[in-house]
C-alpha cells in the first residue's frame, strides 16, 4: 500500500472524529490500541455535534466523504456481527441518500456513452434518485418508426470508479491494521469484507454487468407468478449508462396508497419472501439490496415489481442445499440436521461437539416456533446466531455475507407489510419442495450429473497429467543413472500405470 493511502485513511478518520462518528462505539468492548484511539479522536469533536443524534452524525461524516465511504457504510449495514445492531439499522439509513450531481452534466454524459443514440432519449427529468454510485432521471424513448415509451436511465456519477480505485486502498489498509491491532477481529475477516465490497463496487461501475444480471435473472424468473422486474433496452445501454423499461408502480412502503389501491399487504409480503427464496434456492442468482426504495406493487396485477440490479448474489448448489437445509431444519425443528450440515460443509471445525452445536441451535430455534414476525427481531437472531458461531469456532464465511444481508431486508419489508406474517409458514411450501426434490430422484440425478461433469474434468485433464508425469519419471531416471543407483524405469512406469488405473476406476465407480 501507498503513502496516498493511510494518508486517505487518516483524513476519513479525522472527518469521522471531527463529525462525532466515533461516539458510536462503546470504548469498554474496544482492544485497549482502538479504545485509546478512540478516546484521543473525541478530543477534537465539534461540540455542537454533540448535540445532534447518532444517525445524523454518522450518516453526515460518511456523506462528507463522499459516495465510496457511503457505500462502504451501506456494507457496514449488512454485518451486524461487525458494528452491533443498532449501529447497522443507524446505517441502514444511507440508502438513496446522496445529492444528485450536476444535471447540466447529463446530456454531455449520455452524448459520450450512446453516441448518436442518445439523441433518441427525450423529455429527460431531474433525478428521481440518486444513489452512492448513480442517479436515475425518467424519460421518453423514441424509436425509428415513430413509436415512444417511457424509460428509466440510470448514469454514474461523473469520475465515481477512479474515486472509488483510490479510496479502496485505504479501506485494505484499515482492515489490515484492524487485524493486526485487534487480533479477536481476524475471525470477522475484516479484508475479506472489504474484498467483498469491492468486488460488488467494480461489478456496480460497468452498467452492462448490471444489464446482463437483469437478462439472466429474467430468464429464471420467466415463468414465475408475483414477481417481476423491468426490461433492458440493449440500444441504449453502455459501460456508464442503463435504460430499461420504466417501471408504474407503487412504493412498497407507502401504506397508505397500498391500502387505497386495494392491494393486499398481507399477500404482498408473501409473494416477496417467497420469490426471494425461490431465486437464492431454486437458482443460486438473487436480488442482494431489496430495501424498501428498490421494491414496487404493480396497483392492476398486485405483483411485487423489483428495480436496480447493481448487487446481486451468487451461491453455489452447495451453499443452495445448505441454505435450504438450515431453514428447513429450523421449521421442522432438526436441530442436530442442522449441525450435521455446518460439520459437513466445514464451516464448524470437527474437533467441536455435534451434540453441543445442536444443542445451542436449538435454544436458538425454540423460540421461534409458533412466534409471529411481531414477536421475533431477526437482529437479536442473528446476534444469537453469531455468538454461537463463535463459541464454537465457526469462521466468518464471505460468500453468505452478501446472503444474510438480502435476508435481513427481504424480511424487514415483508415483516413491515405483514406484522403478523409468520416466517417459518411462508417459507416452507418454497424450501419443503426444494428439500424433497433434492432427497428424491430428481435430486440424485443432479448429483450424478454433476458428479459426472466433475470425472470428466479430471480424465479431460489425464493426458496432460501423464504427460508431465513422464516428463518427471525421465528426469528421475536421469538423475538416479548419474548417481549410478540402479533403478527399474519399466517398474517406474508399470507402477504409474497402476496409480492412472486406480484413479480412473475410482472415478467410474463414483458414477456407477
Amino acid at each position: 500500500m501507498g503513502i496516498a493511502a493511510y494518508f486517505r485513511l487518516a483524513r476519513a478518520g479525522y472527518i469521522l472524529a471531527r463529525e462525532g462518528a466515533l461516539s458510536i462505539f462503546d470504548p469498554a468492548i474496544m482492544p485497549p490500541p482502538m479504545r485509546l484511539g478512540i478516546r484521543i479522536g473525541r478530543l477534537i469533536e465539534r461540540p455542537e455535534v454533540r448535540r445532534t443524534g447518532r444517525v445524523e452524525r454518522l450518516t453526515r461524516a460518511l456523506k462528507r466523504l463522499g459516495p465510496t465511504y457511503v457505500k462502504f457504510g451501506q456494507t457496514l449495514a449488512t454485518r451486524p456481527d461487525i458494528v452491533g445492531n443498532e449501529v447497522a439499522a443507524d446505517l441502514a439509513v444511507l440508502q438513496d441518500a446522496m445529492d444528485p450531481f450536476d444535471a447540466a452534466l447529463v446530456p454531455g454524459l449520455l452524448e459520450g456513452a450512446l453516441g448518436p443514440r442518445a439523441a433518441e432519449l427525450k423529455a429527460l427529468s431531474e433525478p428521481i434518485a440518486a444513489a452512492s454510485i448513480a442517479q436515475v432521471h425518467r424519460a421518453v424513448l423514441e424509436d425509428g418508426a415513430g413509436g415512444k415509451r417511457r424509460v428509466a436511465v440510470k448514469i454514474l456519477r461523473p469520475g465515481v470508479k477512479a474515486r472509488f480505485l483510490a479510496d479502496i486502498e485505504s479501506y485494505y489498509s484499515g482492515a489490515r491494521l484492524a487485524e493486526g491491532l485487534a487480533p479477536s477481529m481476524r475471525r470477522l475477516r475484516p479484508t475479506d469484507v472489504v474484498e467483498t465490497l469491492e468486488r460488488s463496487a467494480l461489478l456496480e461501475l460497468d452498467l452492462r454487468l448490471e444489464a446482463a444480471a437483469i437478462s439472466e435473472f429474467a430468464e429464471n424468473i420467466k415463468d414465475d407468478e408475483g414477481f417481476v422486474i423491468p426490461e433492458v433496452s440493449w440500444d441504449h445501454t453502455a459501460e456508464t449508462v442503463l435504460t430499461t423499461s420504466w417501471v408504474d408502480g407503487i412504493p412498497i412502503r407507502d401504506f397508505a396508497a397500498l391500502e387505497a389501491a386495494g392491494l393486499n399487504r398481507k399477500d404482498l409480503a408473501r409473494k416477496l419472501l417467497q420469490a426471494f427464496l425461490r431465486h437464492a434456492i431454486r437458482d443460486g442468482f438473487f436480488h442482494a439490496d431489496m430495501h424498501p426504495g428498490n421494491l414496487f406493487a404493480d396497483p392492476r396485477t398486485g405483483n411485487v415489481v423489483a428495480v436496480d440490479f447493481g448487487i446481486m448474489g451468487r451461491i453455489s448448489r452447495r451453499e443452495r442445499r445448505f441454505l435450504a437445509d438450515i431453514l428447513y431444519g429450523f421449521i421442522s425443528r432438526d436441530y442436530r440436521m442442522i449441525a450435521l450440515r455446518h460439520f459437513e460443509i466445514g464451516y464448524v471445525p470437527r474437533t467441536q461437539s455435534v451434540d453441543d452445536f445442536a444443542l445451542a441451535l436449538r435454544a436458538i430455534g425454540e423460540p421461534l416456533q409458533g412466534r409471529t414476525a411481531r414477536d421475533i427481531s431477526m437482529a437479536n437472531v442473528l446476534g444469537q446466531l453469531f455468538t454461537t458461531t463463535e463459541l464454537f469456532e465457526m469462521q466468518t464465511r464471505p460468500e453468505l455475507v452478501m446472503l444474510q444481508k438480502a435476508m435481513v431486508l427481504v424480511e424487514g419489508v415483508a415483516r413491515s407489510l405483514d406484522p403478523e406474517l409468520d416466517i417459518f409458514t411462508i417459507a416452507e411450501p418454497v424450501v419443503g419442495d426444494w428439500v424433497r426434490r433434492e432427497a428424491g430422484p430428481l435430486g440424485r440425478i443432479e448429483d450424478a450429473r454433476d458428479g459426472f461433469t466433475v470425472a470428466a474434468e479430471t480424465i479431460g485433464r489425464l493426458p496432460a497429467l501423464v504427460a508431465r508425469a513422464e516428463t518427471v519419471l525421465g528426469q528421475i531416471e536421469t538423475e538416479h543413472a548419474a548417481r549410478q543407483v540402479i533403478v527399474g524405469p519399466v517398474l517406474l512406469r508399470l507402477g504409474f500405470w497402476i496409480v492412472v488405473l486406480t484413479c480412473v476406476t475410482l472415478v467410474w465407480s463414483s458414477l456407477t
